[in-house]
């Protein structure tokens, strides 16, 4: 820790030093002269609300003289400077990083070893737009943005409750990331807060420069074989706001739109928006098809492999699913070239203008799958039964959960491939076992609560949406909203 001294001069080359103001043409140094006594102002040009520190500024030249004096940057403080957030800091570091972070730090010729920090800042940032990932066919349409301080204006918005706690934290590293804790104080588990909490300030990367994933990978058990997600996030503050009111814990990362919700299991991930803005009865339609849909696009290619093996013992009523024109390569490397090629097409329409994304979509869907099966590389079954997979796969909102069902299904395809009906059922053990064996951040409820420990109505109210009574509530019980 290194402290400011009495000598003003000193402290100002210090800090410039720190800045490296003169190698900076974004670093700032203004210096104002009050009466006999002098201000050096440092911030970075375009991270500050000019009209508000103009202000400022013609109110300090208005002043007689700066006091003087133990206490000097303190009586300053409370009777100059006309702004909501200012604080005394005496500590260099943490002054060169609040210059960095967009504040301007005020040092006075009188203050002796104190500065002044005025919050000041102001980040770009885009409209609270309906996040492309997560669209409501009705319900609110703003979503988070990334600018931390918007974040957390949106979720106060809904949730006017004095025990809604945002606690503030600085993840170190070369990017000094913001970081907000929010929770409803009496409501989440103080457990699951304490440890949330104690991870973060643990957690010191080399840097945050991509918002959520960099700091999930800082927090989460290193598990590279399993590919099921630990963490859900949200990108609507209404979903965010009901995780809140439920006793959840949400991790706010500066610089990300994305909101992670502790703790999570997998069932979380069953869940959408829409599902609680329709009548109970659609969205329990809605919630169960989804479930039916996921686990279709685990295991509908993989049965059918293997019931191709044995086609003799197919019934008659079943013999559709034998390929007429099998095609020139053995299905299971068919399989694996459509799974590689529907991967290949979303890659190039994701770098695809979006003027061209539906052209692109149409070739690479229609015509190579078409000239696919006539130059004999694959069969028309395999282009059908990969079409119904891959619509599967875009009904799961969460990318990571589908990359896991992906990654699942082309694992179970393998083992058929190579050990029959063995093979088919090892597959279905692996897969539960890495579901079970899954390491989420918080040790408190396990990956597949409520199944394990079990819990009755949670765990109903995950298939069948529940309608609410007068006060909002669950009739008889809470409601575990997405």
């Amino acid at each position: 820790m290194e402290v400011l001294t009495a000598d003003y001069k000193e402290n100002t080359a210090a800090l410039a030093a720190r800045l490296r103001v003169k190698e900076n043409f974004d670093m700032v140094e203004r210096r104002f002269t009050v009466g006999e006594d002098e201000l050096c102002a440092f911030f970075i040009d375009g991270f500050i609300k000019d009209t508000a520190m103009q202000k400022m500024f013609q109110h300090f030249f208005s002043l007689p003289a700066l006091p003087r004096g133990e206490g000097a940057a303190r009586r300053f403080l409370t009777a100059s400077v006309p702004y909501v957030e200012v604080e005394l800091e005496s500590d260099a570091e943490k002054l060169a990083f609040w210059v960095l972070s967009g504040a301007v730090v005020l040092l006075g010729s009188t203050f002796l070893g104190e500065a002044i920090v005025i919050d000041a800042r102001t980040y770009p940032a885009r409209l609270p737009e309906e996040p492309d990932s997560d669209r409501a066919m009705q319900g609110a349409k703003d979503g988070f943005v990334e600018t931390l301080i918007f974040n957390t204006v949106l979720l106060r918005r809904r949730l006017r409750d004095t025990r809604l706690t945002m606690r503030h934290l600085t993840v170190r590293g070369s990017s000094g990331t913001d970081v907000v804790v929010a929770y409803l104080d009496g409501v989440a588990d103080p457990a699951t807060v304490s440890e949330v909490v104690a991870k973060l300030e643990a957690a010191h990367p080399s840097s945050l420069t991509m918002g959520y994933q960099s700091l999930a990978e800082c927090l989460i058990p290193r598990r590279w074989y399993n590919p099921f997600p630990k963490i859900r996030t949200l990108e609507r503050p209404d979903a965010a706001a009901a995780h809140l009111a439920e006793g959840s814990v949400l991790v706010l990362c500066d610089t990300s739109p994305q909101v992670m919700v502790l703790p999570t299991s997998i069932f979380d991930f069953m869940q959408e928006t829409d599902d609680y803005y329709f009548p109970p009865l659609t969205g329990t339609y809605l919630r169960l098809l989804r479930q039916l849909v996921l686990l279709g696009a685990l295991l509908f290619t993989p049965t059918w492999l293997l019931l191709l093996q044995s086609p003799a013992d197919l019934p008659a009523w079943l013999s559709f699913l034998i390929p007429r024109e099998p095609g020139g390569l053995p299905i299971v490397l068919q399989l694996f070239l459509a799974e590689l090629a529907i991967d290949g097409l979303k890659l190039a329409s994701m770098n695809t203008p979006d003027r061209l994304a539906s052209s692109m979509s149409v070739v690479g869907g229609l015509i190579l799958g078409d000239f696919a099966v006539k130059v004999g590389w694959l069969s028309g079954d395999v282009i059908l039964y990969m079409a119904l997979v891959a619509v599967a796969g875009f009904a799961q909102q969460n990318y990571e959960l589908g990359y896991a069902i992906k990654f699942m299904r082309m694992l179970l395809l393998l083992l058929v491939a190579l050990f029959g009906l063995w093979g088919y059922l090892f597959g279905l053990v692996a897969v539960l076992l890495l579901i079970v064996s899954n390491k989420t951040l918080t040790r408190g409820r396990g990956y597949l609560y409520p199944l394990i420990p079990f819990h009755g109505r949670a765990l109903l109210r995950l298939f069948i949406r529940m309608p609410k009574d007068d006060r909002g509530k669950i009739k008889g019980k809470k409601e575990k909203t997405s």
